[in-house]
């Protein structure tokens, strides 16, 4: 993250992975390493005076390593398209171009695979669905959902090739991210090392659909709460981290570096490694309502870091090297996750079926139908091929825009680290939706 509000997703921010999106190509992103699964230290946190933020306390836990090098590519060029006119804000107000047929794109049979798997899983969901980007309608998709329930995933090109067209949106000019699944080091309870709470839902977060109250506002919600008589905002990341949940109970685990929390936030999921050993995975649940800010942004607007210095190993570094400055610069992020545990397959996209690495990307549901499958040509090589669009992300924002999901572990963190790839994209629709948005001359 963005998607159904208060569905379950692999991670909230678009995290780009490292919440400064295209500013991150060739650094490295990973956390510095420890000796041992456990915090590097577990000294305690000093006694917070009340409605004053927690200080933070360097406790690295994951394991350190530079982004992957990216492998160059050609890009198709986008095709040629009318001018997208100002005030577009879905895919259908951005126009769409017929593209080529899918078996000319050059799939692999691996990647088309994965993809059918991944498109048949978020088949229920997406016929559900209301798309919001203005190209598809529910039953079209019931024709190659049924179809994709027993095709054979060995012969997954000619499902694509069978059931779906290319078409591009606007300029069909892409950027593309990635993300992963972190693991950093956590305890279910409060003890000396692991004093950085993760909250779940609060009951007093109410989602509003701005839609029930004017046609003008369909599709778009707020968070908030009630105050007396009033519907205001919810606790900013400040307040949250000055005790405004404090004594509810709220707590779900502990973290043990509240900065590489402040980093699984942006991701929205990831697994917490306990003390014993054992793994507790947590997922998006709900966010605060409040604007999300990049951090990184801030300290390269502010001449704090330079841009090669812009990755999340850069960003912890700087966090690190002044606790205090650490902690005021995380409290500018006003943004505050909240998770719950996962205890089946995950990590959980917006469409709330589980992301695959490799072949999950997050878009933006107002130019992209969840669900639908997405060509990528891009100018490095490892994202290049088929996705299918199963999840959201609170800075993957406009057309073309996506985040690929790279799975969890250190090739997973190295790729993603270093993700920043440009060139084209092709959705495939239903040839039912085809028909309609390009009528055939």
């Amino acid at each position: 993250m963005i998607r159904a509000v208060g569905a379950p997703r692999a991670r909230t921010f678009g995290f780009a992975l490292l919440a400064t999106l295209p500013l991150l190509s060739g650094c490295a992103s990973v956390i510095p390493e420890a000796d041992s699964g456990r915090p590097a230290t577990t000294s305690p946190a000093p006694p917070r005076p009340a409605g004053t933020p927690r200080p933070y306390i360097p406790r690295p836990s994951e394991g350190a390593g530079a982004a992957a090098q990216p492998i160059p590519a050609t890009p198709r060029a986008a095709l040629p398209a009318t001018p997208v006119p100002a005030d577009a804000t879905t895919a259908a107000a951005s126009g769409v171009v017929a593209g080529p047929d899918f078996a000319t794109l050059g799939v692999t049979a691996e990647q088309a695979s994965a993809a059918l798997v991944a498109f048949r899983i978020s088949c229920p969901s997406v016929q559900r669905r209301t798309d919001t980007s203005g190209l598809t309608q529910g039953a079209d998709w019931t024709e190659s959902c049924n179809a994709a329930k027993s095709w054979k995933d060995g012969d997954a090109s000619a499902f694509f090739t069978n059931y779906f067209g290319t078409v591009q949106v606007g300029a069909g000019t892409a950027f593309v991210t990635g993300y992963y699944e972190p693991e950093i080091a956590g305890s279910r309870t409060k003890q000396s090392g692991y004093d950085v709470p993760i909250y779940r839902r609060p009951a007093d977060l109410i989602e509003v659909d701005l839609g029930q109250f004017a046609d003008d506002l369909k599709g778009r919600k707020i968070r908030g709460r009630v105050d007396g008589s009033n519907f205001t905002r919810y606790y900013d990341r400040t307040a949250i981290e000055s005790g405004a949940l404090d004594g509810r109970g709220l707590e779900i685990a502990y973290a043990a570096d509240a900065a590489e929390f402040f980093f699984l936030q942006v991701q929205g999921s990831g697994r917490l490694r306990l003390p014993d050993g054992g793994i507790m995975r947590i997922g998006y649940d709900t966010q605060n309502g409040r604007g999300y800010v990049g951090i990184g942004k801030l300290l390269l607007d502010r001449g704090e870091l330079q841009r090669g210095q812009a990755s999340m190993q850069g960003i912890l570094d700087y966090l690190r090297a002044d606790p205090v400055r650490g902690a005021a610069v995380m409290n500018e992020n006003p943004s505050w996750v909240f998770f719950r545990e996962l205890t089946g397959p995950g990590p959980l996209g917006a469409l709330g079926v589980p992301v695959t690495g490799r072949a999950s990307v997050a878009a933006d549901p107002k130019y992209v139908p969840l669900g639908a499958p997405v060509v990528l040509s891009l100018d490095r090589a490892e994202p290049n091929g088929l996705w299918i669009a199963q999840d959201t992300g609170g800075a993957i924002k406009g057309a073309n825009r996506f985040d690929s999901f790279w799975g969890a572990g250190d090739d997973a963190r190295a790729i993603a680290g270093g993700m920043a790839g440009r060139g084209s994209a092709l959705l495939l629709l239903p040839r039912a939706s085809i028909a309609r948005l390009i009528p055939a001359p």
